[in-house]
């Protein structure tokens, strides 16, 4: 006998429902999902009706969930993962054909992502040599160039690509401010003249684009830090001793300074960094696309579902590529 909590609530409404959640607007879900936002709407409102309780606040833009919506959405996103899990286990990837696999991935995913989708990969790899490197994602491009390395996980810049490589999108991460606890940014970049810029290592695409964005607004900034430490520039945040220009993924990395920061969205921010899974072009079929599959899985559950849990104003920019 069916359980009566659950009439009325379909698969389709759940996803669309944990989209919306990231996007904050129909019409966006609608066209991430190849819906009609007419369609999105409807099953929405049966969602809402199956359950007695509204679970989105249609009056805001962009739209945000309800109390209720947000503790909703908790067990919705362990469902779907549960059921996510089930089907790629069902279509699992089996390595068992290959003999050697160069796997690289950057430095962001080092303590969530990577040591999972290792295990995963290992679990089917019987007789691969298995090689993983992690670094920065420059670094990595440049191995994967060189045929070094076979697939690599790696950011580029709003476009950029690597010769002879496959791009696989895996997530969007827009780049923000972050700030000391409590300060004062209604003054925009020009007010926090009392804080001293803590600037990346110029060797890094995060660098490279966060320069490229201050020299294209005319701000020249002392050039007294340069860090190529996510946790030292995190904790120098924290303690009140500068402010720099970070991304959600890099946040989300702080642990235990994250209390003592304060993130704000970066006035005309340029395009997003956006992580991708790069395959060498020696590589086709079902690998490369599978083991992006995996790492998207993960980066929602470790990264984009929390992220927006945390800013629920970056609804429509950080968010998993198809």
């Amino acid at each position: 006998m069916a359980d009566p909590l659950l009439k009325g609530m379909t698969l389709k409404g759940l996803e669309i429902f944990e989209v919306l959640a990231q996007t904050g607007s129909v019409a966006e879900t609608a066209e991430r999902l190849s819906m009609s936002a007419p369609a999105v709407s409807q099953q929405l409102k049966n969602l809402d009706a199956a359950l007695g309780v509204a679970l989105i606040d249609h009056s805001r833009r962009p739209m945000r969930l309800t109390p209720a919506g947000r503790m909703f959405l908790r067990r919705v996103d362990g469902a779907l993962a549960a059921l996510r899990a089930g089907q790629r286990d069902l279509t699992a990837l089996d390595l068992s054909g290959l003999s050697a696999l160069r796997l690289g991935v950057i430095e962001d995913f080092e303590n969530e992502v990577t040591p999972i989708l290792t295990e995963r990969l290992a679990e089917t790899m019987r007789n691969c040599a298995f090689r993983l490197h992690t670094g920065a994602s420059h670094a990595l491009a440049a191995q994967i160039a060189r045929r070094e390395l076979d697939i690599a996980i790696c950011a580029t810049g709003g476009g950029g690509t690597v010769p002879g490589t496959r791009a696989y999108p895996l997530v969007a991460d827009p780049y923000i401010l972050a700030v000391p606890r409590g300060t004062d940014v209604s003054g925009g970049l020009a007010g926090l003249d009392g804080l001293t810029y803590l600037r990346r290592d110029s060797d890094q695409v995060m660098g490279k684009t966060i320069e490229a964005y201050l020299s294209g607004r005319g701000i020249t900034l002392p050039q007294r830090f340069e860090l190529d430490s996510n946790q030292s520039i995190s904790a120098l945040v924290a303690g009140g001793s500068g402010w720099t220009i970070t991304t959600p993924l890099s946040l989300l990395r702080a642990g235990r300074f994250a209390g003592g920061i304060d993130a704000h969205s970066l006035p005309d921010a340029p395009p997003p960094r956006r992580i991708v899974l790069l395959a060498s072009e020696d590589w086709t079929g079902e690998v490369p696309d599978q083991i992006a599959m995996i790492a998207r899985e993960l980066i929602g559950v470790h990264f984009t579902g929390p992220g927006l849990e945390a800013m629920p104003w970056l609804a429509d920019r950080f968010h998993l590529m198809d």
